[in-house]
């Protein structure tokens, strides 16, 4: 049996599963999805939300790319964000990396990747702000780490900037901000900062005039 064909076995084993220890799962799954969060994580495939945080489908509104970042010319990511935060009224976004993170880690060097160097000069950026720091570190694993721990922390900057999450606080006080660190050794995630619904939080030069948000 090859690897596709054990995928949809296991899928028919897990419908089979479910049904029998809730009957109405599927038909309650399928009229609505009212989850509180919006999980902005890392494509790497040991790193899923649901497993993480102990949670059923859904329960969270998922989006991924490497190196869970928050680009503001990400087309994507910004719609995944509107409609989780505008439509579904998220009360939280969590921004979760990784320990280990290959993205990051790529970003530190200088090899030349092809298309992704595009993606990973925004992780650069991150670096080059935080170099000392980063560079201070004895060895090249403590440097990724500890840049992917800046780099998360950046990453929910870059969401308070936004005119989504602006409009949200103004009109409902949500949704709350959270960056996340995720150990691959031990499964336990690190809360590296949570921020609240107040624009004091923001750098001035980055909030929105408030009476044209609604706009």
């Amino acid at each position: 049996m090859n690897p596709y064909e054990k995928l949809l076995l296991q899928n028919k084993a897990w419908s089979k599963e479910q049904n029998s220890s809730d009957e109405n799962f599927f038909s309650r799954l399928a009229k609505q999805q009212s989850p509180k969060f919006l999980w902005i994580g890392c494509s790497d495939s040991r790193v899923p939300a649901n497993q993480i945080t102990g949670t059923d489908p859904g329960e969270i509104f998922v989006h991924r790319n490497i190196a869970n970042m928050v680009v503001h010319t990400d087309l994507n990511m910004l719609s995944v964000l509107q409609y989780a935060v505008e439509v579904l009224k998220v009360e939280h976004v969590i921004v979760c990396g990784h320990y280990g993170c290959g993205g990051v880690d790529a970003a530190i060097g200088n090899n030349n990747l092809g298309l992704i160097n595009k993606w990973l000069r925004n992780i650069k950026e991150v670096y080059n702000l935080y170099k000392d720091e980063v560079d201070a570190m004895e060895s090249h694993e403590a440097k990724v780490n500890k840049l992917v721990e800046f780099n998360v922390i950046e990453q929910c900057q870059d969401l308070i900037k936004t005119s989504i999450i602006q409009k949200a606080w103004k009109a409902r006080k949500a949704p709350q901000v959270h960056g996340w660190a995720y150990g691959l050794n031990d499964g336990l995630v690190k809360e590296l900062v949570n921020i609240e619904p107040e624009f004091e939080n923001i750098n001035p030069i980055f909030r929105y005039n408030l009476d044209q948000l609604d706009s």
